[in-house]
Order: C-alpha cells, then structure tokens, then sequence
C-alpha cells in the first residue's frame, strides 16, 4: 500500500476501523461499441477478449472480488428486438459465477444503441427497457447493473462534438440524449427488479472539473455545472430551479420524464467515478502561450482547452481526491473508484494505479464511503486515442498486455493483486513520482524542482555501454520516463573485468543492469575474433554470473545474425541458433551461457537498428551518400527486420518492469530487403533513389525476426513514418 518515497507512517494512511470493509478490488473490461457512421467498433473483439475465455481465470487470480461485465445490447440484439444471441455471454457469465466473482452487467457503453434505435430516438428508453427486462430474465442472479456507461460523457462525445453517432453538434441535441440515457436507465432498472427486486444500480460518470482563466470563468463555471447532470437528474434533483431545468424543457425535453426522474425513478445505490488524468481540464484565451495546440470556440470566444494537470498553479486542486470528496459529499451515495487507466509507460501505469489507490485510503480514512478501485481496461484498449474514430489499430496495453500467445500479467497487475490483498507494494520504479508530478510537464517553467532529493536516493537503472547508440537511447529515455539510471563507459565499467563489473555494482547498487556494450563491427569479427568474443560472449556472462550474486536482473542484447538466414521463414524464439559468422557465433554463445547460468536475464534479440538521434544507421548513411552523389550497394537478395531504436528501448524496458525473462524478440512488425529499405528511405527524404544499386554478390538469406512470446513493436511501415518526422526527414 506505500510507495518507496513514501513513509509507511503516513498519517494519511488508512485507518482500518472495526466492522469497516476492506476496500475491494475490481476489474473492468473495455467493451465499448460504439457506432461511427454505419460502422460500429467492438472493444472486446478488437482487444481479442472475445475469444479468450481463460481472461476471466486470470482476473480470478488476481483476487478480483468484482467485475463490470459487457452484455451489450448491440451486440446480444444488433439486427432486430426479438433476435437476441446469448450464447457468448452465457458461456462468460457462468464462468464468472463459477470463479465467484460478483457480476456488475453493463448494457449500453458509449453507444447508441443497435440499428434500430439511437440515442435521439424518443422511444430509446422503453427499448432499452426491454431489453434490459430480457436480460434480467435470463440472469436473474446478476445483482449490480449499469444500463449506460458514462450518460453524460456518452451524450457530449455523440451530440455535442459529433465524435459518436448519430454525430450532433447542437447543445440541445445533447441535453435530449443524456435524459434518455437517463430515463432508459430508470426504466432498465425498474424491468431489472421485476425479475430480481434486489438489484442494484451502479451510475457511472466522469466527473472531471473544469479550471480557466478569470476571462473564461463564465464558461468553466457552465462546464463544471454541466458535470453534475447525469446524477443531478438520476438522484431526482433536476426541477424547477436546477441551473439546467429551463434548458431542458426548452430542448424540447418531455416535463412528464423530468418529473418522473425528479421522483428518484433512477436514484442510484452506487456511485461510480471514472477519473482519468485527462479528466480535469484548462480554458485558457491565450493561445500563443500553447504552440501546437489547436484551439476551439464556445461562439462567443476562442479558447485552448488542455490538461489541467499541466498548468502548475493548479497542482493542490487536482487528483481523485478532491474529486471523490466532492461527489461524497454532493450526494452522500456509496462510491466504487469505476474506472483506473493510464494509457502510457508501464511505470507511468503503476503510479497511476497507487495514486489513485492511496487517495482512495485517504478520502475512506475521512469518512468517504468508497467501496472499490477498479482496474480498468484490464486487456488493454484499441485506437482510444483517437476516441475510436480512426482505426489505426493503436494498442494500449491494460492490467494484462495481449499482444502474446497468452494474455501476459504485467506489472499493473501484479501491483493491483498486492492492493487487492492489502500488502505492501514497493517496485524501483516508484522510487519517483509519475509525469504528473515532474518538472517538464507544465506548460509553464515549474515553480520549483521537487525531484532532486528523491532522485539522489532513488534505486537506478544500471546501463553499459554510454558511447554507443543504444546506450545513450536508453539513457535519454529513462529520463524521458523518470527511470533512475547511471550510464557508465568502459572507463567506469568494464564488461569484461570482474573487478570492475563487483566494483560498479557495490558503488551503484542498481535494482537492475541494462547492457548495450558489445563489439558491433561485425565486418572485422573475423580479424579481430578475439576482442569480438572477449566483449560479446564474455562480458554478458561475467555480468550474468555477478547479476545473479547480487539478485539483480540483466539485460543483454543479441542479434539476428544467431541465424545463418537459410530456414526459410522468419525466425522466432524457440528456433535453434545456427550462425554462420564469428558475430552470430560470438552472439550464440553468449546467449547460451547465460541460458545455463540460469540468471534472471532477459536475452532481446533484435536486427539492424536506426534511430531518429545519431547519424550511424544504414538509413542516414543512405541519405548522406545519395545527397553527395555517390551510389550505394544495397543486397536485394538479404532480408532483415529493421528496428526503430525508441520503439526496442520502450518494449525492452517495459519486459525489464514487468519482470519478463529468457529471450524475446524485438523488431518492428514486417521485413525488407537492404535494397528495396533504400529506396524507401531515399523517398522518405525526397532524394533520387537512381544511384541505389543492387549488391550482386550477396548470398540470399533471411534473418528476419518476429516473435511467438509478443508482438510488442508496431509495424516497420509506422516506424519508419515516425523516423522520418523526428528525424525531420520530411519537408
């Protein structure tokens, strides 16, 4: 429950009263369907969820005592209200039950509803109702219900800024869908108890504040008014006299539903609060403070709306735990925590997941009702950056990443059991605090630095090999990403010296070692096979052998060139080593030292690298020639796996937080030939590729790599799109 900066005396540290139930851990599973035009996406089949009946087994052992579960109307009843397919959600639900894990239904999220209806339909909320009556036939067990996600986030995203079908941008459109959103779920409710009078429901809701400059305070003050109304109608407090009663009747709201609602037809037995640290927002009329931000206009002026969390003055009135007591003391309703997610680096992840755990602790040690924290997106989300609207088919990573074979657990939720059982959580990657909280996150210099004394006692992140490209990629990004780190040369770290290698880590006492050092000459391993050897095999086994002493993991890198290219297909992990040169040998034998060392090594093979930051890859090296006029012999006969630096450093120090071991392969997604590689690169940066020749004596072969343990890397085509912009390849 404490992080490493911080004192487990903590005053603000939960009391445990008697009789007061612990808190819970829940989960969630990203299942929106929603519709974009005549088209409609489905989280659970895009995240693979849909096949993958063994996710519940691996919610189950993370102790998970509930979950908000999809039993979507689009997709149970998608062509007509009569034709209704229960079979997926039957098999889901009575394993569920099985597992004993309680069962929160959702029944419409973020959508509009199948074809036959939409959010603007005036029949919407007796349709829902129905459906929700069937539903509640059929699973009369099923004791907490959502009928819709988030009404009031649902309504702005369709009818408001036309993101979602039925795509309104009108205000009144807006108001007429969130009261059938809200009527729909009174009347799904009331179906519910007919079949189980002791159903409960749960309202779901972002309640993120609005703050802007004192010239924009009319419109923050609308918005943040605005935030209230989902539960404001549910709990029966929209009549005559709420701020947004006239707006509604004058919307052309029905008085009969606003009455009904007014009799608390809907009131809620739960409160849920999804937060995310998007959720607060800055209107700010200054738009040349913000280069590169795109400002948007409420009619009447313009206005950049950004991250509250960026804006330093505004630092002591952010987080869930104003938020959480706001609501707690609005409504007095038991509150659950209904969504934690973190789109971003794995350590960003878990910093998230305890910061908002702790605010959890500390509103509940002040009388707050909060009954859970539920982990969201427990298989990861697809294009949410986007909101859905682009299918790039951008993949962020959940509770598990399921980009393997099997859902693989990572540190997010190995952290989450630990809160869900009440122990203590303490990782090195805790040892500093989230983005959120760093200087370089304002849009504004930072008042102070409050890093220095937790970065002095900080536990780093060892790395070799500091002249080299990959190292100092390392070192720039575990900064980026608040990794303490050391970055050491040969000079102060010798690889292939036992004295030096015991000397570093007795002074620097890292949780873990990065090595990037290696002989990468590969067309003088043959001459100088010796050194080669000496670097390449040697010095990872005396780091395995010292990493291992000192219960430390390593990280060593290897190469395609293990293989001799003649198999036929691209390789992947388990696919026996067959080298063919002293580089590949020198590589192979490395890899199987510390294979039989049986350290906590994490062995990344990867294939002709290039990055966006130093000029020696084979992609600035083409450009340099061809803009001098030179030719350039390119193998068309030779294919490989490129690999874009930031893309193998991220994936490489997300396994190392993860706890992963063994050999991964790491490339980006796909393989090319050094010849038709060339040419891309050349058109990449509008030079003639005419002087790009084909090498003739090159053997065929083909090193490439992908994986059978993750895809982790994007396909090389975005990768190479991404190199060309930072490098400023493109004009």
């Amino acid at each position: 429950m404490f992080s490493t900066w911080e004192n487990q005396n903590d005053p603000q540290a939960e009391v445990i009263t008697p009789g007061k139930p612990p808190l819970e851990l829940w989960g969630g599973i990203e299942c929106t369907v929603v519709r974009i035009g005549d088209d409609f996406r489905n989280q659970v089949v895009e995240t693979g969820h849909s096949a993958r009946l063994a996710d519940l087994d691996a919610m189950a052992e993370l102790g998970v005592k509930a979950v908000r579960y999809p039993i979507v109307w689009e997709t149970v009843a998608p062509q007509t209200p009569t034709e209704l397919d229960f079979s997926w959600t039957d098999r889901r639900l009575e394993r569920l039950r099985e597992l004993g894990i309680r069962i929160i239904g959702g029944l419409v999220h973020h959508g509009s509803g199948p074809r036959y209806t939409s959010l603007l339909d005036p029949d919407f909320p007796k349709k829902l109702a129905d459906y929700a009556a069937k539903v509640a036939r059929r699973y009369p067990w099923v004791e907490t219900w959502t009928p819709v996600n988030e009404p009031l986030t649902t309504a702005r995203f369709s009818c408001l800024y036309g993101h979602w079908y039925p795509h309104e941008r009108d205000f009144g459109a807006m108001l007429r869908a969130l009261v059938n959103e809200c009527y729909g779920t009174a009347l799904a409710m009331e179906a519910i108890r007919a079949a189980n009078p002791a159903a409960k429901l749960m309202v779901t809701e972002d309640l993120g504040k609005t703050f802007s400059t004192d010239e924009l305070a009319y419109q923050a003050r609308h918005e943040n008014e605005r935030r209230w109304l989902s539960v404001d109608l549910l709990t029966g407090r929209v009549m005559p006299g709420h701020q947004f009663h006239n707006a509604l009747v004058k919307a052309g709201v029905d008085e009969q539903v606003l009455e009904a609602l007014a009799a608390r037809r809907g009131m809620p037995d739960l409160l849920g609060i999804n937060h995310y640290l998007t959720s607060e927002r800055f209107l700010d009329h200054r738009l040349s403070r913000y280069p590169g931000v795109q400002p948007g206009s409420n009619g009447e002026d313009e206005y950049v709306d950004v991250e509250a969390v960026r804006i330093d003055r505004l630092q002591g009135e952010l987080g869930p735990a104003p938020r959480l007591r706001e609501a707690w003391q609005r409504y007095g309703l038991p509150i659950a925590v209904s969504e934690v997610h973190h789109g971003c680096t794995r350590e960003e992840q878990v910093r998230w997941l305890l910061d908002v755990w702790r605010a959890v602790e500390n509103e509940r040690s002040k009388g707050a009702d909060i009954r859970a924290v539920t982990l969201w997106s427990m298989f990861g989300a697809v294009d949410w950056r986007s909101l859905l609207t682009r299918r790039e088919g951008i993949y962020d990573v959940g509770a598990f990443d399921t980009r393997s074979e099997l859902p693989r657990p990572t540190l997010v939720a190995k952290t989450a059991a630990k809160l869900g059982r009440g122990e203590q959580v303490d990782h090195p990657v805790l040892d500093l605090p989230g983005w959120w909280k760093r200087p370089g996150r304002t849009y504004a210099r930072p008042r102070y630095d409050m890093l220095p004394s937790k970065r002095a006692s900080a536990r780093p992140i060892l790395i070799t090999g500091g002249t080299g490209t990959l190292g100092r990629a390392f070192s720039r990004i575990c900064a980026h990403r608040g990794l303490a780190h050391v970055l050491t040369t040969r000079a102060e770290l010798d690889i292939t010296d036992e004295t030096s290698i015991a000397a570093a880590l007795e002074q620097l006492r890292p949780w873990a070692l990065i090595n990037t050092a290696g002989f990468v000459r590969t067309w003088e391993a043959e001459e100088k096979a010796d050194e080669c050897f000496r670097i390449n095999t040697t010095g990872p086994e005396l780091l395995g052998r010292a990493c291992k002493l000192h219960g430390i993991p390593l990280v060593t890198f290897s190469s395609d060139l293990v293989f001799d290219g003649k198999l036929g297909r691209a390789y992947v992990e388990p696919d026996a080593p067959a080298p063919k040169c002293p580089y590949g040998q020198s590589k192979a034998d490395a890899e199987a030292r510390l294979l039989s060392l049986d350290a906590d090594a994490l062995i990344v093979r990867t294939s002709a690298f290039f990055g966006p930051w130093d000029r020696y890859n084979f992609l600035f090296e083409t450009i340099d020639r061809l803009q001098r006029g030179d030719e350039v012999l390119a193998s068309d006969r030779t294919i490989v796996s490129p690999t874009y630096v930031p893309d193998l450093v991220h994936a490489t120090l997300d396994l190392l937080i993860d706890g992963e071991k063994g050999i991964w392969h790491l490339t980006n997604q796909g393989a090319i030939s050094w010849h038709e590689l060339a040419r891309h690169v050349a058109d990449m940066a509008s030079v003639d590729h005419r002087k790009i020749r084909i090498a003739e004596d090159a053997e065929p072969a083909d090193t490439s790599l992908t994986s059978n343990r993750g895809l982790l890397l994007r396909p090389l085509d975005q990768a190479l799109s991404a190199f060309a912009a930072d490098a400023r390849l493109l004009s």
